[in-house]
């Protein structure tokens, strides 16, 4: 496979002698899924927002598709690639349906297109068109604001999704719906995404690869089981902070 999204040393720079991204180097091949953890502050989320030029690089070159994404034009780059947030950025004065497609509004695409590839992507991330598409953001939940999100990020039919902490905000159960409803489709469609959480269980559910960042640099990058079998400090500390409970109470259980 080849790489679709590849970091080259990339650094970024808020200040002289502050780097929120330090000497960068990453590959996601075609096709897959990569989680990105670490600590708050880590770069995660600005790491993710050089792929669509959210934030440019001080230094180093961010490849997508085989092409210098500072070479390429910046509508045409970013209409390529779907975007996901933890609040979904829904307008709340727009129907759903209008929100779903208002990429393609913007590409100047008819009315009637726009309102039937709405429905259809409705449908996909487990919404009934004939029940939500004219209803509002705040008559929403969480979840179905999530899956609205994610429905309009792939409107243009993008082949890469970039996915910032889309589950944070949820309740637990709902959180594990839509990660089953998002690796269902990500099986389906096959999309190349990079994928930001705080969660290692939604990491090892979810991705491919596992990366870890500390400080604005890669510390790991590995399958699944080479990251849980890792003997790698941060690795080893990063592991340790999940499943404290269950680990207590079978100590319980033990004495």
């Amino acid at each position: 496979m080849s790489a679709v999204i590849e970091l080259r040393n990339v650094c970024f720079a808020v200040s002289p002698g502050r780097l929120l991204l330090r000497d960068v180097s990453l590959a996601v091949e075609e096709g897959t899924t990569t989680a990105i953890l670490g600590r708050s502050g880590s770069g995660k989320s600005t790491l993710l927002r050089t792929v669509n030029r959210l934030i440019e690089p001080t230094r180093g070159e961010v490849l997508v598709r085989g092409k210098r994404a500072d070479a390429a034009d910046v509508i045409t780059l970013r209409r390529g690639i779907g975007y996901v947030i933890q609040e979904t950025g829904l307008f709340p004065h727009f129907t759903v349906e209008r929100n779903v497609g208002l990429v393609l509004e913007a590409m100047g695409k008819p009315r009637a297109e726009r309102v039937q590839r709405s429905r259809e992507l409705l449908t996909t991330v487990g919404l009934d068109p004939g029940q939500f598409a004219r209803r509002y953001p705040h008559q929403l939940s969480g979840g179905q604001r999530q899956r609205v999100g994610l429905a309009r990020a792939l409107a243009a039919e993008p082949g890469i999704l970039l996915m910032d902490e889309p589950f944070g905000a949820l309740d637990p159960l709902t959180r594990a719906e839509m990660q089953d409803m998002l690796r269902e489709l990500l099986l389906r469609l096959r999309k190349t995404v990079l994928l930001v959480t705080h969660d290692l269980d939604e990491a090892l559910y979810l991705g491919d690869r596992i990366v870890l960042l500390s400080e604005g640099c890669v510390v790991a990058n590995c399958t699944h089981d080479e990251f849980i079998r890792s003997r790698q400090p941060e690795v080893e500390q990063y592991v340790r902070a999940f499943h404290r409970g269950e680990r207590n109470t079978a100590e319980e259980r033990k004495a």
